[in-house]
């Protein structure tokens, strides 16, 4: 039984379960604490703010090869990318993407065999990517969907050469290097779907489903820091895979994906509540396979596949999440175009 409000001592500490943040009472009001900022701004960012990471796809220079290569941007500002200043240890496309507040970490993928490989990088230093270790229980899988609270991260496998598609999830403790260790599994096995959440509970959605081979609707949420399957939550307003999702501590959104066309819709959900997507709005062109991560107030949705050529996009959108609307140009990808990489950030909405 939480006290009145005149009850309340000045200076007492709570933490708000609805907005995810400390809190401190003074003056008759609850404020949210100051705590550690994810800034990793440059000099030239027109606003200081968390760091997205961009790591590998599939690299298109007039002709598509795979990419090792890592590029980040300022979520908070605007503008191009910026070469990392190292790549991947090994080339690969459609990886599973993971984050803590401190490191970023890239699993699996394609060469466009199926590897085990595992990489991470520290958001704060340019210039380093380090092995981690292997994926110890599915022998290396694409199309996964990486997601994570600040302590665990969780890649929902894909497809396993030369197997085929999986229902298993994996997860790994991000501050220390190692294996990946069995999570849970879906219900339906399927590939290429988005996933994003806050530190409790991911909502993942959409996919191709298999053996049928046929679009996916259906969302499902997963609670992260208890080990177990997926549960059904409800529907997107499309069926449709290879998207990815963003979110803040009460919204995930969903951008683009194919039916096998190629869509510009964007669909959110409430994590907390179960039930049906809602439209949000239009990416400013239709696309998939697009590397996606958030600071909790802007969701970035970035490069993919957009060109009726089927070559790899160089185009960066950006959405704020609590709003509705349209995606907006925030700037290019500097490391040529690219599609099927990994995205994550030191400010999504989990931490």
């Amino acid at each position: 039984m939480s006290l009145p409000p005149s009850e309340v001592p000045q200076g007492a500490i709570r933490f708000n379960t609805d907005s995810q943040k400390l809190e401190f009472y003074a003056q008759g009001e609850w404020w949210i604490m100051s705590t550690d900022t994810p800034n990793l701004g440059r000099g030239v960012d027109s606003t200081p703010g968390a760091r997205m990471i961009i790591a590998g796809g599939n690299h298109y220079e007039g002709s598509t090869s795979v990419s090792a290569e890592i590029q980040y941007l300022n979520i908070a500002s605007t503008g191009n990318t910026v070469d990392f200043g190292t790549n991947l240890t090994q080339a690969r496309r459609r990886i599973g993407g993971m984050a803590s507040a401190t490191r970023g970490v890239f699993s699996g993928g394609a060469t466009p065999s199926s590897v085990t490989t595992q990489d991470f990088v520290e958001f704060a230093s340019t210039g380093t990517c380090t092995a981690w270790g292997d994926s110890a229980t599915v022998a290396g899988t694409t199309n996964g969907m990486g997601f994570s609270n600040s302590t665990r991260g969780i890649v929902k496998s894909g497809y396993v050469a030369p197997t085929g598609i999986t229902g298993t999830m994996d997860y790994i403790t991000i501050a220390s290097a190692g294996n990946t260790q069995d999570f849970g599994d879906l219900s339906k096995h399927g590939d290429s779907g988005g996933v994003a959440g806050n530190s409790t509970r991911a909502l993942m959605a959409g996919g191709l489903e298999q053996p049928s081979t046929v679009a996916s609707e259906e969302i499902s949420f997963v609670t992260i820091p208890t080990l177990g399957d997926n549960v059904v939550f409800g529907e997107l307003t499309l069926a449709r895979w290879s998207s990815h999702g963003v979110a803040n501590k009460t919204r995930t959104v969903w951008g683009g994906g194919s039916t096998p066309t190629r869509q510009n819709v964007i669909d959110y959900g409430f994590i907390s509540s179960l039930g049906n997507a809602i439209n949000f709005g239009d990416l400013t062109a239709a696309g998939n396979d697009m590397p996606a991560a958030s600071n909790c107030i802007r969701g970035i949705f970035a490069g993919g596949y957009r060109d009726p050529n089927n070559h790899a996009s160089s185009n960066i959108d950006y959405i704020q999440i609590s709003t509705e609307g349209n995606s907006v140009d925030f700037g290019d990808l500097s490391v040529q175009n690219d599609a099927g990489g990994a995205g994550v950030s030191n400010g999504h909405g989990g931490l």
